[in-house]
């Protein structure tokens, strides 16, 4: 049997369609993520090395003990020893932009999926599409679409990182145990308090380790789009790469090493309370509506 459907052909023009149809549309989301963008770069390359070292190792220790700490702050100053520290900030901005239009984007849609047997039906095909495509091909209509650079790197990082927020948000409210369910309702809850009071803080380790996968995704995305001109350490990367040159690549992959080990740290470290208090600090609640014992008083705090 010999048949051809012309995939291919139609989504060439779905891509030809949007471009004559829809540039200035286009056009503002690029303006819109490039001043996003650009701003977070500005905002962190503002602070000399030192000091966001500095930042990052005491925020390591109030989250995660003194010897992540260290750790950190080592790891750190070697990435300026091997002189790629703009690099690395550059690579940092396009993640934290990335992740936070995916989130922002993700924990609705999530929670829509837990609430709408519906909108789940409807949204994993298109979240298994968006996690199984080659992370190759968003590079495509990405350039297309907003042209090279750190636009069209942030808007395929968005749309490839984005699914692993979305299931495990709508994955944690929806094993949520219906008796606290239940009782938020029997204490008279309305369906915000419901969510934000008592689903959202049992289900917080989940949704924290979706953010997580989706910052791992984010920066492994942004390597990639060094290809279309993201910038940073993914172009380091790349130039090793076309010169061949083992010591420049392995600089590059190490730099983005320690980042990942550092964010992956730290954003597993923000379900759980803090390894060092700070004066006054704000008591985490989540541990307290776990305990059945304490539930009568979570819920009643909840509803009122």
């Amino acid at each position: 049997m010999d048949f051809d459907l012309s995939i291919g052909a139609a989504a060439s023009a779905a891509v030809e369609y949007t471009l004559d149809n829809f540039s200035p549309t286009l056009d503002a989301i690029a303006d819109v993520i490039g001043f996003f963008a650009s701003g977070i770069k500005d905002a962190l390359s503002w602070f000399p090395p030192w000091a966001f070292i500095g930042a990052v190792a005491l925020f390591a220790f109030w989250r995660v003990g003194w010897k992540f700490a260290v750790l950190c702050g080592a790891a750190l100053l070697l990435i300026v020893g091997m002189g790629l520290w703009k690099e690395t900030i550059e690579t940092l901005a396009l993640v934290i932009a990335a992740t936070a239009i995916a989130i922002t984007l993700g924990i609705p849609l999530g929670i829509f999926m837990a609430r709408s047997s519906i909108t789940a039906a409807g949204a994993r095909p298109l979240l298994d599409l968006m996690q199984t495509m080659p992370a190759f091909v968003y590079l495509i209509p990405a350039a297309m679409f907003f042209g090279l650079g750190a636009v069209p790197g942030t808007i395929a990082t968005v749309i490839f990182s984005m699914p692993p927020v979305v299931r495990l948000t709508a994955l944690g409210l929806t094993q949520v145990s219906r008796e606290y369910v239940e009782a938020g309702l029997a204490f008279g809850c309305t369906d915000r308090q419901l969510l934000f009071k008592v689903q959202f803080p049992l289900a917080l380790p989940s949704i924290m380790a979706g953010v997580n996968q989706t910052i791992m995704l984010g920066l492994s995305m942004v390597v990639i789009a060094s290809m279309i001109g993201a910038g940073g350490l993914g172009n380091t990367v790349l130039t090793g790469i076309q010169r061949l040159d083992v010591g420049l690549g392995f600089e590059g992959g190490l730099a983005v090493v320690i980042l990942a080990i550092i964010l992956d740290r730290l954003t597993q470290s923000l379900s759980r309370p803090a390894a060092f208090k700070l004066p006054r600090a704000v008591r985490q609640e989540t541990g307290a509506k776990e305990d059945a014992t304490d539930m009568k008083t979570a819920l009643a705090e909840a509803s009122a």
